[in-house]
């Protein structure tokens, strides 16, 4: 019988593609990541080819890795039935991009409070880890801005969430003019974003490649900073907008169209969603409903 250390091992390394970042998830020595996957092929044979960019699988290898999702997804199934799926018990696993886990991560530490039961565990990823992490069992609800066609998933509407042009308080935007004097604060869905809803808004306007680039963050919650201290202007998704903690030091510029983009609650088709998962999928559209646009 396999090592299910050793499988985990494999499945982190697969995943990173790194011996070393591996070992730094599971909290493990990189000689110890290694002779797990040493147990693993004198088992089963070559599992991975080490090359300059990073591993590659091998047959054997691929077939490991759908051993193991296969094992992953069964022992949740038996975790779910054996814990009488209790709505204020067990682990809850969901997976968002940044801005709408930015809005909902507050509801979810006080449904914690409220059922102390319940282990959450909330991790960002863009809408393709969002996907992929929910077809592999690593997650049992995500949340994505892209409706994926994958028939393994069940796929319903979860909120819809307004693209924001937000500058300094205080900041006048006439035309874009206004737009090239403050400089855009970019992130990495920021060009995209920006593209979407300034050609709408300013019609024939140069681009947003041609704007001056102020500043780049990756975090999400730290996009508004610079605008906040009049550094430039950005554009983000309303729930980031929301969450930023010093609103009155921004201002949002209004105008239309609108961009309305489309959240997507997903879950493997297979089986239902579980007590505490449902639990939390209903109290958080609630509050997002009820929650204040301005």
């Amino acid at each position: 019988m396999l090592q299910p250390q050793w499988l985990r091992t494999f499945e982190a390394l697969v995943e990173l593609g790194n011996f070393t970042r591996a070992a730094e998830r599971l909290d493990l020595t990189q000689a110890a990541v290694s002779q797990h996957i040493k147990h693993l092929e004198a088992r089963l044979g070559q599992l991975v080819l080490r090359r300059p960019r990073g591993l590659e699988l091998t047959p054997a290898g691929h077939a490991l890795l759908d051993y193991q999702r296969e094992m992953q997804a069964a022992d949740q199934r038996l975790t779910q039935r054996l814990a009488g799926d209790d709505a204020s018990q067990g682990e809850l696993s969901l997976i968002t991009p940044g801005s709408i886990g930015l809005a909902i991560y507050p509801h979810l530490l006080a449904l914690q409070h409220e059922a102390p039961g319940l282990a959450i565990h909330h991790r960002f990823a863009p809408t393709a880890d969002v996907i992929d992490a929910v077809l592999n069992n690593r997650a049992e609800v995500g949340l994505a801005t892209q409706r994926p066609e994958d028939p393994r998933l069940a796929v319903s509407l979860f909120a819809k969430e307004a693209l924001e042009l937000v500058v300094p308080a205080g900041v006048e935007i006439a035309g874009w003019d206004d737009l090239e004097r403050l400089g855009f604060i970019d992130h990495p869905d920021g060009h995209d974003m920006a593209t979407r809803l300034l050609s709408r808004r300013f019609p024939g306007n140069p681009g947003v490649g041609r704007l001056p680039r102020h500043g780049f963050t990756n975090q999400i919650g730290l996009i508004l900073a610079p605008v906040a201290q009049g550094l430039g202007f950005s554009v983000l998704p309303r729930f980031a907008r929301e969450a930023y903690p010093h609103p009155e030091a921004v201002r949002v510029v209004e105008g239309e169209p609108a961009v309305v983009d489309t959240l997507w609650l997903l879950h493997r088709a297979e089986w239902p969603l579980s007590a505490r998962a449902q639990r939390a999928v209903e109290r958080l559209k609630a509050r997002l409903v009820s929650a204040p646009s301005a």
